[in-house]
């Protein structure tokens, strides 16, 4: 698990942690059932406050993206169809429901969908 933290960021440290291991998550390059590295094993290797990366799972936590079991570590707990199924078969269906209310064609929306990708 590659993340890094740049200190002279607009963004503070725990919320380019958090982003970092979400997006790991996302892409599915860490796993259902991955364990993270410790609080504190984390916060060694990227010379932070073991607060700084607890705040960083705790809102991954909140996120449901992760799952801390006490003393035997924090893992991923969504794999990444999990985290994007639903989010996105909503906005999907929001989205084909406006285009078709405003008289697009299938290949004008498209077309959007595709310039805004």
């Amino acid at each position: 698990m590659q993340i890094s933290v740049d200190p002279a960021a607009a963004k503070p440290p725990y919320e380019q942690v958090k982003e970092q291991i979400e997006g790991l998550i996302r892409r599915g390059e860490l796993a259902q059932g991955s364990r993270l590295p410790t609080v504190r094993q984390l916060a060694g290797d990227l010379g932070l406050a073991v607060n700084t990366v607890a705040r960083a799972y705790k809102e991954l936590e909140a996120d449901r993206l992760v799952e801390t079991r006490g003393r035997n570590g924090t893992f991923v707990l969504a794999s990444r169809s999990q985290v994007d199924d639903a989010e996105t078969l909503a906005a999907a269906a929001t989205f084909a429901r406006t285009a078709h209310q405003a008289g697009l064609s299938l290949p004008e929306a498209t077309r959007i969908l595709q310039n805004a990708w």
